[in-house]
């Protein structure tokens, strides 16, 4: 008899549904085919040991089993739960009349208890797409999946419970996901705050900038002036994520199998950070299997590349496309893919291989020729693609021991946010651009128009500095940011001073 049972399988962040066609006739063997890995081909193993764990009946008969589209390679064990109900609706052993409704996912225990699998999210909005009224699957992973509206989803412990289910033998009800919750939820859910930092108060201001505009952000300063600490706090002032955007972060983090036991949502804004030893592959993403790197994985939040110089320069150059365009695209020989990579770059470096600035007064000096080979190590198109530069130093001792706390990140969030909601306003007739760091050369003409004034102070700061095209352009996204926290619908001539002197490396005898 032949039954069908469906499944999903994704490449990047996009599910495909797999119709799973189990055929039992008579003979003996087991044929499984449809490109499956070896992870599905052991899961005969697997679904023998639990059907007779729980008191069931594995055909001793001739089973055909085919995962269409059969030229599409299926991988891992979320197939566990769906082949052995094919079995098991094959061989008359369970009621058939929901297999066509249902995707079933997960993966089995010999014991015939469900584990969670990855990629719930985009396969529960694949299923939705095609009109499939719900899905079951293991109970760690429903949260997740409940995020789709009028989509049925029933988070079940083990093989006796699907059974029951589809037998109509209990009656089970689906999650519902309180979307009020998540938006009462979703404030001050960051740890790290800005009333912890003494001082630097300059620095502060140059990531309020930052994050008010979505831009890139790099910190020079000698070790133990506070460059990770300031860093680890930035997502405390970014805008709250909006319901889009956190169901668009779980997406990739539900691929790279990093929603299981978590409150379905991904609340906080990512923060990645990287060892300076990573692969170009594990940044950027890809594989034999292809997975999302750590600038996907960092989309709708931070990316924090702390020493920049110590990354491997080819590291540093498969940047410079994403910076850019805010996605990734992985192409080979059999499938290409494009993940979604909007994130804020912020990150640090010492301004001399000796660790501290080379007029400093400390015993051991970079020469200049050291400085600049230090510097060199970071490619100037990709310090272009970054809008501040923002010198950080040590904060002298009577400002540590002042016991009077800094601005809360509250305060300062609530400044971004208003700034935002004025960039958000300006762009909601543009397509894809939220922020001011989204702004191509067109938006720049069109609102960034400046008065004489400022033109004659930016063309003086051009030639001066020897400025490239790109850091003229990103010298006025800033002097735009600043004018919004300014609330000035006009950019003004404090305003493009201001987002000069954040282009420290820009300057002849910053050395």
């Amino acid at each position: 008899m032949l039954e069908k049972v469906y499944a999903a399988s994704f490449l990047g962040v996009d599910a495909t549904i797999i119709t799973i066609e189990v055929n039992i006739d008579s003979g003996i063997g087991y044929h499984l085919v449809g490109l499956p890995d070896n992870a599905v081909k052991e899961s005969n193993f697997r679904i023998h040991a639990a059907l007779k764990n729980n008191l069931l009946h594995f055909p001793g008969k001739k089973i055909t089993i085919n995962m269409a589209p059969a030229d599409m390679r299926k991988e891992g064990t979320a197939y566990d739960i769906s082949l052995a109900i094919g079995i098991l609706a094959a061989s008359k052993q369970i009621n058939n009349s929901k297999l066509k409704d249902y995707i079933i996912m997960g993966e089995l225990s010999l014991d015939g208890s469900l584990q969670p699998i990855k990629g719930v999210l985009p396969i529960a909005i694949e299923a939705k797409n095609q009109g499939f009224k719900g899905m079951v699957l293991p109970t760690e992973n429903a949260k997740e999946a409940a995020l789709i509206d009028d989509f049925e989803v029933y988070g079940l412990e083990n093989l006796s419970e699907v059974i029951d289910f589809l037998d109509n033998n209990i009656t089970f009800e689906p999650l519902i996901f309180d979307t009020q919750k998540y938006l009462n939820e979703i404030e001050n859910q960051f740890t790290f705050d800005f009333m912890d930092v003494k001082g630097q108060e300059s620095v502060k201001r140059a990531l309020e900038i930052a994050a008010s505009g979505g831009h890139n952000i790099l910190l020079i300063g000698p070790p133990g002036s506070g460059k990770t600490m300031l860093a680890k706090r930035l997502p405390s002032i970014l805008p709250s994520m909006s319901l889009h955007e956190a169901i668009e972060t779980t997406k990739i983090h539900s691929v790279a199998g990093n929603t299981k036991n978590k409150e379905g949502l991904i609340l906080e804004r990512p923060f990645r950070a990287p060892h300076h030893t990573v692969s170009d592959v594990a940044l950027v993403g890809g594989g034999q299997y292809p997975q999302p790197g750590e600038i996907s994985l960092a989309h709708n939040g931070v990316l924090f590349l702390d020493e920049l110089p110590e990354f491997k320069r080819s590291v540093l150059e498969v940047m410079r496309q994403p910076l850019e365009d805010r996605e990734v695209t992985i192409s080979r020989a059999k499938f290409t893919i494009t993940y979604p990579s909007s994130f804020m770059l912020i990150a640090s470096m010492n301004p001399s291989p000796s660790g501290d600035f080379i007029n400093d007064d400390s015993k051991i000096q970079s020469s200049s020729l050291e400085v600049k080979k230090y510097l060199n190590k970071i490619s100037g198109p990709l310090l272009d693609r970054i809008d501040l530069h923002i010198e950080v130093n040590p904060v002298p001792f009577d400002k540590l021991s002042n016991e009077i706390p800094a601005e809360p990140s509250k305060s300062i969030k609530e400044r971004v946010q208003q700034a935002r909601n004025i960039q958000t306003e300006r762009y909601q007739q543009e397509n894809n651009i939220h922020y001011n760091a989204q702004m191509d050369v067109k938006h720049l003409k069109k609102y960034c128009k400046l008065n004489q004034d400022t033109k004659n102070l930016l063309k003086k700061a051009m030639e001066s500095l020897n400025l490239s095209a790109r850091a003229y352009d990103r010298i006025l996204k800033v002097s735009r940011t600043i004018a919004d926290l300014d609330n000035s619908e006009n950019i003004e001539s404090q305003h493009i001073a201001e987002a000069i002197q954040y282009r420290s490396l820009d300057r002849e005898h910053w050395i």
